[in-house]
C-alpha cells in the first residue's frame, strides 16, 4: 500500500479543515515547500496537494507554490482542487504534477474524464470521489448529488484512470478513525486503483487499511500535523505490526 501524505493550501499556507468546511479552518504552516520536504523525508511515496481556494472558487491561485513543491522534492505529486477543464489538467501537469484529481468535473455525467484520459493519460488522472452517507459530494463538498459513490468509482474504472481516491467527508480530519467498511466496497466496485482518504489517526488505521485486499493507497493528512504518526512512516507502521 502506497503512503501518501496531504498538505492542503489555502492561501499560500498549509491548512487543514474539518469535515471540508472552510470556517473550520486550522493553518499549520506558512512554508508549505518545507512540510512537503518533511513528508517526503518521512517516506512518502508521492506527495497528495489540495488547493483548496480552487475547489472552492475555480482559480487555481497556488499553482506557483505547487510548481515549487514539486520541484523541491524527489516523490511525484497528485494534485486535487478545482480541476475543471482540460486547461486547467494541462497547468497542472506543466507545473510539475505527476496526477490531477478531476471530482466535480467527474460528477458531472459527460465524457470530461474520457476526453482527458485520452488526451493525457489515464496515469495522469485520478478521479476524486468525496461522499456523503454514500452520496457524491462536489464543489469543495458544498453541493450534494444523487450519484452514489459506488456507482461512480465503478465508471471511472471504466474510463481507464489511474486512480479513485475515495474520501468519506464524515470521517475526514475527525481523527476517528477511516470507514473501513465503505472503502472495502469501492475496492470491490472499481478496476481503477483506490487511494482512502479520511480518519486515518494512527499508525494503527494505517495497517488496519493496508489488510483490505487490493487497496492502493492511503492518505495521511491532520495525523501527521498534529503528531499522531511520527518517524518515519513505514517504521511506525512496522512498530505496530510487531
Amino acid at each position: 500500500m502506497l503512503l501518501y501524505p496531504a498538505i492542503d493550501l489555502m492561501g499560500g499556507q498549509a491548512v487543514r479543515l474539518r469535515q471540508g468546511r472552510a470556517e473550520d479552518k486550522t493553518v499549520y504552516s506558512d512554508d508549505p515547500v518545507s512540510v512537503a520536504l518533511e513528508w517526503a523525508a518521512r517516506g512518502g511515496d508521492w506527495l497528495h496537494v489540495v488547493d483548496l481556494d480552487a475547489a472552492f472558487t475555480g482559480e487555481p491561485s497556488n499553482l506557483e507554490l505547487v510548481s515549487r513543491m514539486a520541484g523541491a522534492i524527489g516523490i511525484p505529486v497528485q494534485l486535487g482542487g478545482g480541476i475543471r477543464d482540460e486547461a486547467a489538467i494541462g497547468r497542472a501537469l506543466d507545473a510539475g504534477v505527476a496526477r490531477v484529481v478531476v471530482g466535480t468535473r467527474a460528477a458531472a455525467g459527460d465524457d470530461f474524464v474520457v476526453h482527458a484520459v485520452q488526451r493525457f493519460g489515464g496515469d495522469k488522472i485520478a478521479v476524486g470521489i468525496d461522499a456523503r452517507d454514500g452520496f457524491v459530494a462536489v464543489r469543495g463538498w458544498t453541493e450534494g448529488t444523487k450519484i452514489m459513490a459506488y456507482d461512480l468509482a465503478k465508471q471511472a474504472g471504466e474510463w481507464g484512470v489511474g486512480a479513485v481516491i475515495y474520501t468519506d467527508i464524515a470521517t475526514d480530519g475527525m481523527l476517528q478513525g477511516p470507514n473501513i467498511k465503505a472503502v472495502a466496497s469501492v475496492v470491490t466496485e472499481t478496476k481503477a486503483p483506490v487511494i482512502a482518504s479520511g480518519g486515518v489517526s494512527s499508525a494503527s488505521d494505517l495497517c488496519v487499511l493496508a489488510q483490505i485486499e487490493g487497496l492502493s493507497g492511503a492518505i495521511i493528512g491532520k495525523a501527521l500535523f498534529d503528531g499522531l504518526i511520527k518517524g518515519h512512516l513505514r517504521a511506525a507502521m512496522a512498530e505496530v505490526d510487531q
